[in-house]
């Protein structure tokens, strides 16, 4: 009796310690912003509900998560939006590749885009946004990094937005900038998928405000534009309205 007393409180014991390490594992390291209140959370393991408006695509479940997929007849990749508007933010969730050429995270302006990460299996970019595809106004690309991002592997995102800056965050890879246009208005975040398919799960967006350390941090990552590979050949699908 005693052993299978000293047996459960060993296995007990090393149950708590693996749940402390997961907890201090999926915890985020401050960057640009502190986390504030919960706007919205969805775990997406069924297909899309209220709020979200899919525009383009399908969005249906699939194992315990959401995938999307663009419709050949479409031509157009597949984009499914919160109609939130949104102040200072941090938006985060998890993906992976079941054979898309590329998926992203879109923030929309009161009138075009703003800023995305536009995520390949071999490139991630994290960019202020062409807004009206026609000029004068143009994209910026502050950061892209080549990647190896496989099918079947779930990969984690992150934007925070604070003031006229934003931060883009895909695994370890994190990159920064500055611009006016984020002063203004930030609308409904959303999903596009170009191909098929891009799974999705554990979507958050919170509040958020400066970090007091930001200034600090800041030296430690990439500057502006000081990290751009070579962009990989652009999908084949329309973008101006993703």
């Amino acid at each position: 009796m005693k052993t299978h007393h000293l047996l459960r409180s060993l296995l007990a014991g090393a149950c708590l310690s693996t749940l402390a390490a997961n907890s201090t594992q999926a915890e985020e390291k401050a960057l640009l912003a502190i986390p504030g209140k919960l706007i919205y959370e969805n775990a997406l393991s069924s297909g899309l509900s209220d709020p979200w408006k899919a525009a383009k695509g399908a969005w249906d479940g699939a194992s315990g998560s959401l995938r999307g997929s663009e419709k050949p007849e479409d031509k157009h990749g597949a984009v499914a939006r919160i109609p939130n508007k949104l102040g200072d933010f941090v938006l985060e969730y998890e993906f992976k590749f079941e054979g898309a050429k590329s998926t992203s995270l879109s923030i929309n302006a009161a009138k075009g885009h703003l800023a995305r990460i536009l995520i390949t299996p071999q490139f991630v970019t994290i960019q202020k946004d062409d807004s009206d595809h026609e000029g004068p106004d143009k994209a910026v690309v502050f950061a892209r990094f080549p990647s190896d991002l496989k099918p079947g592997t779930w990969h984690k995102v992150r934007m925070e937005m604070v003031g006229d800056t934003m931060l883009g965050k895909v695994d370890d890879l994190v990159a920064w900038g500055s611009h006016d246009s984020f002063k203004q208005e930030r609308t409904s975040p959303g999903l596009t998928v170009a191909g098929q398919s891009v799974d999705f799960r554990n979507l958050k967006l919170t509040e958020a405000a400066l970090n007091p350390a930001w200034e600090s941090l800041r030296p430690t990552l990439p500057a502006p534009g000081s990290q751009v590979a070579a962009p990989a050949a652009p999908a084949k699908t329309k973008a101006k309205s993703n």
